[in-house]
């Protein structure tokens, strides 16, 4: 049996010659399916299946969970990738017509755990912040948009989205369009404002006079509505001018907004309101973070926390 043309070694020994002649994979995707592949063989090889034609949905769905709860369990994202390769492998062995039946189509990668986002405590907010230094139209501009960034929770594209109409300072607030072109109303905070407030006094008229009348809020060196592009280059050049050494990512602020109000006390449902999420459950991760923030206050304050 081992030496038939659906016994597991040589379907596999086929079907990695297949991707290296006929489909010219890389060097490193040819060394990771052989890895893979290979504990696959030793899997079915334990269970005392050495000819492909033998191997059932149930063999599949075991390797799986075989790679996740061994004495070195993979990660998520390592078996979805061996789960890949040995699908590619019962697809090859399907079209070769070495078995009429492709088993490991309806066996479904783990899912990945939701990744928290990461975030900046106050202090590294005001760190960041400071890095908007400068009386310079750009540089008042830029702390305008980061200031209005934390202080609403508006994507990056929701900001730059801004119309001088939209902000109501007497109410302190600002309308934001959303994904799907949903509308929102948010409250802005009196710092943020005041940031505003000196952009559009020292500032805006100086780029508005370059361009052709935007009804923008926040203007481009030309005059013109300032991109998501140059926005992000311009959190990001914060960063950098502040020393800062945490990563930042177009939704750094964003994060910080939801985590911090939660730390706060602030109810999950009123920013799921003030982000524009559809649904509590999309919001409900940074109840995560503010958990994790909270066990660890906990393990170092409280004096039985660790008997």
């Amino acid at each position: 049996m081992g030496n038939s043309a659906s016994s597991v070694p040589q379907v596999v020994t086929d079907y990695l010659d297949h991707l290296s002649v006929e489909r010219g994979r890389a060097v490193n995707t040819l060394r990771s399916y052989t890895n893979d592949l290979g504990r696959y063989t030793a899997h079915l090889a334990g269970a005392g299946i050495d000819d492909l034609g033998n191997v059932t949905e149930r063999d599949v769905t075991a390797f799986v969970s075989a790679l996740r709860s061994g004495e070195t369990p993979l990660a998520a994202s390592s078996t979805a990738r061996a789960l890949a390769a040995v699908r590619g492998l019962h697809r090859f062995a399907v079209r070769e017509g070495v078995v009429r039946a492709d088993v490991s189509a309806g066996v479904s990668p783990p899912s990945r755990p939701a990744r928290l986002p990461r975030t900046l405590d106050v202090d590294q907010v005001d760190q960041l912040l400071a890095g908007c230094v400068g009386d310079g139209p750009t540089a008042l501009r830029d702390r305008a948009l980061l200031e209005l960034l934390y202080s609403t929770g508006a994507r990056i594209s929701e900001a730059v989205g801004i119309d001088r109409d939209d902000l109501d300072p007497g109410s302190r607030t600002v309308l934001l369009r959303g994904k799907g072109n949903k509308q929102r109303i948010v409250p802005v905070g009196r710092p943020a404002l005041a940031a505003v407030d000196a952009y559009l006094v020292r500032a805006r008229p100086a780029l508005a006079e370059r361009g052709a009348g935007s009804a923008a809020l926040l203007l481009n060196a030309r005059g013109a509505r300032l991109s998501r592009q140059s926005a992000w280059h311009a959190l990001r050049a914060a960063a950098e001018a502040s020393g800062l050494t945490a990563s930042v990512s177009p939704h750094t602020l964003r994060h910080c907004f939801a985590t911090h109000l939660l730390a706060g006390g602030a109810d999950v449902r009123v920013v799921q309101e003030l982000l524009g999420h559809a649904s509590v459950t999309t919001t409900q991760i940074y109840t995560h973070v503010t958990v994790d923030t909270l066990r660890e206050v906990y393990a170092t304050a409280h004096p039985r926390a660790r008997g």
